[in-house]
């Protein structure tokens, strides 16, 4: 699988049914750009979730809906909803393990 961008106006559809973890980064974010490949790899290995990327300086309407403070913050969503995150860098196994509680 790959890792969607998402917009501001694509949001509500690309968060829809299913386990969605969505990585809210920015350019300038260096630990950002540090998670972005191990979501990349994580896309690919765990097919029960699909994976999505906002850059927050380009939609910051959906940034604030979700208040976003802090770079990286992943969040979580299922069916829509927002059911859990996780702020900063970490280490893939980590992040796999996150994502596995949430598997059923």
């Amino acid at each position: 699988m790959s890792v969607k961008t998402v917009t501001d106006q694509t949001f509500p559809m690309d968060v829809g049914p299913g386990l969605v973890l969505v990585d809210f980064w920015a350019e300038w974010c260096a630990p950002c750009r540090m998670v972005a490949p191990i979501v990349e790899e994580l896309s690919n290995e765990v097919p029960e979730v699909s994976f999505a990327k906002v850059n927050v300086d380009e939609n910051q309407m959906i940034a604030q809906q979700q208040r976003i403070t802090h770079l990286p913050t992943l969040v979580l969503f299922k069916d829509g909803q927002p059911v859990d995150r996780v702020t900063g860098l970490m280490p893939k196994a980590q992040l796999k393990s996150f994502l596995s509680r949430h598997l059923n």
